[in-house]
């Protein structure tokens, strides 16, 4: 079955690993692929596979990924038919699906009135319980201020959790243990829901403590059919950042039979198409619905690495008024896989994010493997956007099967030039908890991952004597002609490596005995939490910066007096940039 009859042109408004597997689905169906780009990712895996690359603003994602109005002036340029959003940026905005159903484009994904139904958490969780489906207990109204804050808090009982409406992946969640942490939190929530959703909308709800994140796969057609595909753990995340997923879930029968249902009545109440996701909270034998995705999820690949079906392909035909290509059968799982997330961090440093130049990317191969990526050797991670590297699967006859061929794949997995994720995945799958099936959301915060090696980044090694540098994407000459992109090869012979910009190393001990408070990372400073003159202890917080689209604190390493505030909420800082002093 193709799409050809209705989806000539495709345009990805997204980037990264997404775009890449968007681009692939596209290939398989006859669909011509376009690609989009901000300054920062001229040189990007998608931009080179696409069949056609249009440059759409600077690297802030606001000016580029995040401008409606310049992506449908390229889609309108290129004579694209449809535009599929992947996941993140302008995916879950129903405003950009308004604007491309008014621009005579197909949206691949729901339509505006299905996302607006269940897109804020408020209106979902209302929606939830109209339906019958359990909720966290909570209150299902807009905070307006800290008094009300307060009085829902009272009457909820700490600790309890402040969410953005508009949030996802963890971004506008704040957890409070108690009073004292309330004003802050709520503040903080806000902020980010403005920042990254232009929503500071915010609710409150009880604030389970070990929970199991349980989500379950929906698909939809135009033609009112909506089915339930199957069910993934996402319990082993940091900050609600999720960092390891499984498919499926390991649930009483009972319990996964009630969740698969009510998620099917949620999909099929806002008559729902294409690909999203219904996300649960299990504790104590309950579960409670947390929030529904409009979206393609990062971890789709799991569910089609145990169902053996495409879900972006799906996606693309449901656009093209198709029926769903697949039946409740063959929604069967059969076997186990597992998802890690291959990230440009560092988890003995706080998951510190290290964008940078890769100076050597093997990624593994051999039976049950599938790694989907959007980078290469030679590549330089930009720090404007999040620090995946790859999604690394591995599938198993069974669990036990899964999780021991993905330790060999990770043990097969060669990355230089930046800090990795790899050395947290080994160490989790090997845990006893995980082994056995116990994790909770809690668990990743009470590991220490002091024992993790440091990783120190060596720069790029020079070539041997009359050895030519590795060709790739970065070997050719890039021309772009009324913002069309357009990729030149003029010859073989690559650059030498030493005209390149070099991987950094981040230095072991940041602090020494300065005064100087050091930023560990490239970001932008969001909060200042103190002011000259003020008394800190060892480990009290100092400033947050945002790095790779995450909130990172950074903390006094001395106790003493607050001397100086070097920076301003606001300013963009580099590794290694002097933040306040300390006397």
């Amino acid at each position: 079955m193709s799409a050809g009859h209705r989806l000539r042109k495709v345009l990805i408004a997204n980037r990264g690993e997404i775009a890449v597997r968007i681009i692939q689905a596209c290939r398989e169906l006859g669909i011509s692929a376009v690609a989009v780009y901000s300054e920062a990712d001229r040189e990007a895996l998608h931009v080179a596979l696409a069949d056609e690359s249009y440059e759409i603003g600077p690297a802030p994602a606001v000016q580029s990924y995040l401008n409606i109005g310049r992506i449908l002036e390229v889609a309108r340029s290129c004579a694209a038919d449809a535009v599929h959003p992947g996941y993140g940026f302008l995916a879950e905005n129903a405003a950009f699906a308004r604007a491309c159903r008014d621009a005579g484009l197909i949206f691949v994904g729901p339509t505006p009135e299905a996302m607006e139904a269940v897109g804020g958490k408020i209106a979902a969780r209302a929606l939830a319980e109209r339906l019958g489906v359990p909720v966290v207990p909570g209150e299902t109204l807009a905070l307006q201020g800290i008094e009300q804050a307060a009085a829902v808090a009272k009457r909820i009982g700490y600790p309890v959790a402040i969410k953005a409406s508009a949030g996802g992946g963890g971004r506008g969640l704040k957890m409070v243990p108690g009073p004292e942490a309330l004003a802050s939190a709520l503040e903080s929530a806000q902020r980010e829901g403005q920042a990254y959703f232009a929503d500071s909308t915010v609710f409150m709800e009880r604030y389970l403590e070990a929970p199991r994140h349980v989500e379950v796969q929906v698909a939809g057609d135009t033609h009112g059919r909506v089915l339930a595909v199957g069910t993934r753990d996402c319990s082993t995340q940091r900050n609600h950042q999720k960092l390891i997923e499984e498919a499926p879930a390991l649930l009483p029968p009972q319990t996964e039979s009630a969740m698969l249902e009510a998620a099917q009545r949620l999909a099929a109440a806002i008559g729902y198409t294409g690909a999203g996701t219904a996300e649960f909270l299990v504790e104590d034998g309950c579960f409670y619905f947390l929030e529904m995705n409009t979206r393609i999820q990062v971890e789709h690949t799991v569910t089609e690495a145990v169902t053996g079906l495409d879900l972006v392909k799906m996606q693309l035909l449901v656009a093209a008024g198709e029926h769903l290509p697949f039946a409740e059968t063959d929604c069967i799982p059969f076997g186990h896989a597992i998802e890690c997330r291959i990230n440009a961090e560092d988890p003995a440093a706080r998951f510190r994010p290290g964008p940078g130049l890769l100076a050597r990317y093997r990624a593994p191969t051999g039976p049950g493997v599938r790694v989907d990526s959007g980078v290469y050797q030679g590549y330089t991670i930009p720090a404007a956007y999040d620090s995946l590297i790859a999604k690394l699967v591995a599938w198993g006859r069974d669990r036990d099967e899964a999780r021991r061929r993905m330790l060999r794949a990770l043990d097969q997995f060669d990355v230089a030039g930046v800090p990795t994720t790899i050395p947290f995945h080994r160490y989790v799958l090997t845990h006893d908890a995980f082994v056995e099936g116990r994790i909770t959301t809690p668990f990743v915060g009470r590991l220490d991952l002091s024992v993790l090696p440091a990783q120190e980044i060596p720069a790029a090694p020079e070539p041997a004597a009359g050895e030519p540098a590795a060709v790739g994407p970065r070997e050719t000459y890039l021309v772009a002609v009324n913002g069309k992109r357009f990729t030149v090869e003029i010859a073989q012979a690559a650059r030498p490596r030493s005209a390149r910009s070099r991987g950094r190393r981040l230095p072991s001990a940041i602090h020494g005995g300065s005064s100087n408070v050091i930023s560990p990372m490239h970001g932008v400073v969001l909060r200042v939490a103190v002011q000259a003159g003020q008394s800190v202890e060892a480990g009290d917080l100092i400033m947050v910066i945002e790095a790779m689209k995450m909130e990172n604190e950074v903390t006094a390493h001395r106790a003493g007096t607050v001397a100086e505030i070097r920076v301003a909420v606001g300013e963009t800082v580099e590794v290694g940039s002097v933040l306040a002093t300390i006397a």
